[in-house]
């Protein structure tokens, strides 16, 4: 390559990186908590206008959206099992709620028709009610995907959402600062865990007991974890014991899962290497290596077989 050559990929190179670079160091700040907090700030200025607009806003929903509004569920008890699988997820909207219970008998009604519209005989039909099974559980193997995903999210940062609040608590903070101050500064590295830390927070300002609000967050996440977390936070408040200490310990039992899980699933690789072994690369393999000794023979044992 010529010197030019090597200059303009090498300019190239370092433009590529200088944009990058930027765009992400954009992004992240836009979504930092110290410019989040700033635009709340600034946001407050105009409080009184917004609150003007709020009030008219409200005022011209209609009395059925109200009362529909009204008997919305309040905790995880309350809601249907459909909308305790979607706030596992992360999930709180009502539409998707909707969307799902549709998704679920629309699918089978698709996949048996779209079968149906090819083959018409008995085995068409068979294969209907096939894919018909196929396309109900389709929906709840997608959102159990998304729950189990979630939750393998919350459990790893959780060892470093305690190290926070024993900070924060350690530092003369109460175990709601320390909550909040926690919520803030995760908000990037494990975005899950904040938005339920923050319901807790929403909850505890709303009124909600402290000890309900933290049962509402292991009733949402079920994770074992949040749990045990939540029944020792319990105990604390209820005994009045020292809750950094205890925070500590549950801390290292966390992350000791956490490595635990780690290395499990590091010891899996192995046994899970083995099909695209077989499938992809022995077949290969063996095409290489045996390939050209199967042609010499099939030419020397062809070769007698005509000279007979």
């Amino acid at each position: 390559m010529t010197p030019e050559l090597w200059l303009a990929v090498g300019g190239l190179f370092i433009s590529v990186g200088l944009v990058t670079g930027l765009g992400v160091s954009a992004l992240l700040a836009r979504t930092s908590p110290e410019r989040r907090r700033l635009r709340e700030a600034a946001a407050g200025a105009g409080g009184a206008g917004q609150l003007i607009d709020q009030t008219r806003l409200m005022d011209e929903v209609s009395p059925r959206l109200q009362a529909v509004a009204s008997r919305l569920p309040k905790s995880p008890k309350e809601m249907s099992r459909l909308r305790r699988r979607l706030a596992s997820a992360g999930i709180y909207s009502f539409g998707a709620a909707v969307c799902f219970a549709v998704l679920e008998l629309g699918l089978p009604v698709l996949f048996a028709a779209a079968v149906l519209s090819q083959m018409h005989d008995k085995t068409g039909w068979a294969l209907a009610a096939i894919m018909g099974a196929v396309g109900y559980l389709v929906p709840s193997l997608i959102l159990g995907r998304l729950i189990n995903r979630r939750k393998q999210r919350i459990e790893n940062g959780l060892p470093d959402a305690l190290d926070l609040i024993i900070v924060c608590v350690e530092a003369g903070c109460s175990l709601d600062q320390g909550i909040l101050k926690t919520t803030e500064e995760l908000e990037i590295a494990h975005p899950e865990l904040a938005s339920e830390m923050r319901m807790i927070t929403t909850e505890v300002r709303a009124g909600k007991p402290r000890v309900e609000a933290f049962k509402n967050f292991a009733a949402r996440t079920r994770v074992d974890d949040v749990r045990a977390l939540v029944a020792m936070l319990v105990q604390t408040d209820r005994f009045g014991t020292s809750i950094a200490q205890a925070l500590r310990t549950h801390a290292e039992t966390s992350r000791t899962k956490r490595r635990q899980r780690a290395e499990e699933r590091a010891a899996k690789i192995g046994v899970k290497l083995v099909f695209p072994l077989v499938f992809f690369l022995f077949p290969a393999f063996y095409v290489v290596t045996l390939g050209p000794a199967i042609i010499q023979f099939v030419r020397v044992f062809f070769g007698q077989v005509v000279n007979r």
